[in-house]
């Protein structure tokens, strides 16, 4: 084969970056294709603050006029800020099953990132933990749920093949209403509600003033438990309002809660209805396609994604998690989902880990891997 990697470098590059996804996908009943749109937002260098303290460098592969594949180099420099390293990473990977092609790509993303002063490179990351993560590496006979990856069970040879090993694994458990929603469970978060004076509301998503506090007190939140985290970065203000303004447009109100002991905030869930399963049907990708997918196919939605479960760290293993949990599980069967996904879990992540399987009985059903190599 004669492969050529080229770089790109303008408004009508990132458009084929984003399109060629589809060549990768033909015929697969599995893969859920992205909003153009959305993707385009994403990697918007001028709108994106994710991109006020990183960079990108998109590749392309071709073979004659064919693109074949497609990488990204990044850098982010408040990861590297935090953890104290010179991590560089790799996101938005596809290519045909062919090594050569493979080899070609990650070579184009890793010379990029030695030159920025880069020691290793990770991935792969769409294009930081705060977005899509991870190489899913089973059932690849299920579709991903809202905000997770797919990908053709070969990827994961290309990547190993180039010489990356396994850094860290990412659980997803299914939990199911009928299974988890125990008497045992019910009296136990009752009680830890009773002795801890704990209530729970829902963010209001009406009153733009409100909901701008809530959002502060979720960032607030956030940030604060998830610092000690194998490679979490703090968001900033700008890039958490930037997500929050996002996810607005598809959550459901009554699943994004916050628990408070005398009306101080101290934990919050988000989880969000799988869209997943009305945008399958979108298959072009088409901003209008998906509106419709989403008003017709409204009923087919049976699953929510638990995204994020935090509390402050000195309430944390104190029973609240539990309660979140429940809330969060009741209201959803209430509205006519009766599974969840909670994800993504580390895989050393005891605590998490141990309250999922023992308290909500929930089974670990997919795994994401994240690798990484030395450059």
């Amino acid at each position: 084969m004669s492969i050529e990697i080229k770089k790109v470098n303008d408004a009508s590059g990132k458009k084929k970056f984003v399109n060629c996804q589809w060549n990768f996908y033909e015929g697969n009943p599995n893969w859920v294709a992205p909003i153009k749109m959305d993707r385009l937002k994403l990697l918007n260098e001028e709108k994106n603050p994710f991109y006020k303290h990183a960079e990108i460098q998109l590749f392309l592969a071709y073979e004659g006029k064919e693109i074949v594949g497609r990488i990204a180099g990044i850098t982010n420099a408040n990861h590297n800020e935090i953890h104290k390293d010179k991590v560089g990473f790799f996101g938005f990977f596809e290519s045909i099953d062919n090594q050569e092609v493979a080899n070609k790509l990650f070579e184009a993303a890793e010379k990029w990132l030695k030159s920025k002063g880069m020691t290793d490179i990770r991935g792969p990351v769409n294009p930081s933990t705060n977005d899509e993560v991870g190489l899913l590496i089973d059932a690849f006979d299920m579709p991903p749920v809202i905000l997770m990856t797919y990908n053709p069970p070969y990827y994961q040879k290309l990547i190993e093949n180039y010489g990356f090993k396994k850094e860290k694994d990412l659980l997803a458990y299914i939990l199911h209403h009928d299974t988890y929603a125990s008497e045992k469970l019910t009296r136990m978060q009752q009680i830890v509600r009773d002795r801890k004076g704990i209530t729970i509301r829902a963010l209001n998503f009406k009153d733009s003033k409100k909901f701008k506090a809530d959002v502060k007190t979720l960032k607030e939140i956030y940030n604060a438990a998830w610092q000690p985290n194998w490679g979490f970065v703090k968001m900033t203000d700008e890039e958490f309002d930037f997500l929050a303004n996002d996810l607005k447009t598809i959550a459901e109100p009554k699943l994004t809660i916050i628990a408070e002991i005398k009306g101080k905030p101290v934990g919050f869930a988000l989880s969000l209805p799988d869209i997943n399963q009305s945008l399958i049907y979108n298959k072009k990708g088409g901003i209008f396609g998906a509106v419709w997918c989403l008003l017709t196919k409204k009923k087919k939605i049976d699953l929510t994604r638990i995204i994020v479960l935090g509390l402050l760290p000195e309430y944390q293993s104190s029973g609240i998690d539990a309660v979140l949990y429940h809330e969060i599980g009741e209201t959803a069967f209430e509205l006519g989902m009766p599974k969840g996904e909670a994800s993504w879990i580390l895989e050393d992540n005891e605590m998490m880990k141990r309250g999922l399987e023992t308290t909500m009985k929930g089974d670990v059903y997919k795994t994401y891997r994240i690798f990484q190599k030395s450059i």
